[in-house]
């Protein structure tokens, strides 16, 4: 969310910051060009006020001063000219003793030339024939003061520029912010369906987000109805076999096998088999249903219960303790979370002598579970078979395999790690590695 907000931000400054130099420079260009034009008209209504000063004298051509500005008398006024004939130059006293240079071809030079006293001067070569002789007339201007104030105006309007600029952005930036409020709106919705908070994600959303709620809305609901049916028919299928189990049982325990003890014993351990498997497989298939994020597991609201729970099964005589962080959420499904500890406190229960213990803490890349009791625990060579996966039930050890059977297939589910350790308290230790969900 905050990529698009970031992408679209440093996009539309990239789009306007290009535009805005590119204006810029081209309005400061234009605005150039057009002055230099108006200045251009006025040395070439200078050069032909020169030319009409031009008189025919007693020695040829000559200049009358008083029909020419008094500029040009001035040293370095800023006002220059130069008369060029075919034997000869004249130039303007404001020159004094320095030289104009001719531009090679007529009209305006673009390239302002240094003169006198440092100036930028603007030139305009004009060429003529005054009273049949041929004659070139170079009129110059001092062009500093102008581009002084040019650049002047230019840096004015550049920071007025930059100003609107920022102004613009400013806007642009709330303008996409605002259009991207119902994204937000949106993903806090999922994080609170991820947390169970919500089952449907809000209809009332901006047109081009109708279609994606209304397939996530779908799909939510398709999902859950699914789960649903999943779960009752397994719950079903449970409760239709317990008793073809139980007469089973019961049959295999009868008189009429008491004559053939092998026969009664073999299919009793097939049918305790066959009653474990069914139990661990229904377990797994009921995990395969965790597609629609449900209520995460709170570690304060749960554990009291799960904990008096198992002191009912167990009997008072064991010692149930906790040392969790208050206020502790596991991310992930809370009958998914109450299923794996409830598998492995049973466990412990079943094994300890007087206490077990539950510890969960929380890290940089998730979450740590031990389980800890003061029973015999395992050997360490028949670990490894508790943990394996395709190992048989009946060649597991007993108390143990059904449990941590089921335990691993949710561990697996989540990514996560399971092992098998001694325990402080004398007996096992089960140790559980969740990484954190993104």
């Amino acid at each position: 969310m905050k990529s698009i907000q970031a992408r679209l931000s440093v996009g539309l400054i990239s789009v306007l910051v290009v535009v805005g130099l590119v204006l810029a420079q081209l309005s400061l260009w234009l605005f150039e060009m057009g002055l230099q034009r108006y200045l251009e008209a006025g040395l070439r209504n200078e050069s032909e006020n020169i030319l009409v000063a031009l008189e025919r004298g007693t020695q040829g051509l000559q200049l009358d001063d008083h029909r020419i500005s008094p500029a040009y008398e001035r040293p370095f006024s800023g006002h220059y000219f130069r008369i060029d004939f075919t034997d000869g130059h004249w130039r303007s006293r404001s020159l004094w003793d320095r030289e104009l240079p001719k531009p090679e071809n007529a009209g305006l030079f673009s390239g302002l030339k240094l003169g006198p006293e440092g100036q930028l001067l603007l030139v305009l070569r004009a060429d003529y024939r005054r009273l049949g002789q041929p004659l070139s007339i170079t009129v110059a201007q001092d062009y500093t003061p102008v581009r002084t104030s040019f650049q002047r105006v230019r840096q004015i309007g550049l920071g007025l520029g930059l100003a609107a600029l920022i102004i613009v952005l400013v806007l642009q930036r709330i303008t996409v912010k605002r259009s991207l409020k119902p994204l937000e709106k949106t993903r806090e919705q999922v994080a609170q369906l991820q947390q169970g908070q919500r089952s449907q994600l809000d209809s009332e959303v901006p047109l081009e987000l109708e279609p994606l709620v209304s397939q996530i809305n779908h799909l939510l609901l398709h999902t859950e109805d699914s789960l649903k049916r999943s779960r009752n028919a397994l719950g079903n299928l449970g409760h239709a076999l317990k008793t073809p189990m139980a007469v089973l049982m019961s049959l295999a325990a009868s008189e009429r096998l008491k004559g053939q003890p092998e026969v009664s014993r073999l299919l009793h351990e097939q049918l305790e088999q066959i009653q474990q498997r069914l139990s661990r497989e229904l377990n797994r298939a009921r995990l395969a249903g965790d597609a629609l994020p449900g209520v995460q597991f709170d570690c304060d609201a749960e554990l009291s219960g799960l904990l008096a729970t198992l002191e009912m099964i167990h009997g008072s005589h064991l010692t149930l303790t906790c040392d969790v962080p208050t206020g502790l959420r596991l991310p992930w499904d809370r009958e998914d979370v109450l299923e794996l500890l409830g598998n492995l406190m049973d466990n412990a229960c079943k094994w300890a002598d007087a206490q077990v213990r539950l510890s969960i803490i929380e890290n940089e890349s998730g979450f740590s579970l031990w389980v800890d009791d003061d029973g015999p625990g395992i050997p360490e060579a028949s670990r490894q078979g508790v943990l394996d996966r395709g190992s048989r039930l009946d060649e597991q050890v007993d108390g143990h395999g059904l449990g941590l059977g089921i335990v691993r297939d949710i561990v697996e589910s989540w990514s996560g790690r399971m092992s098998l350790s001694d325990s402080p308290l004398g007996g096992l230790r089960v140790t559980v590695e969740l990484d954190k969900r993104g």
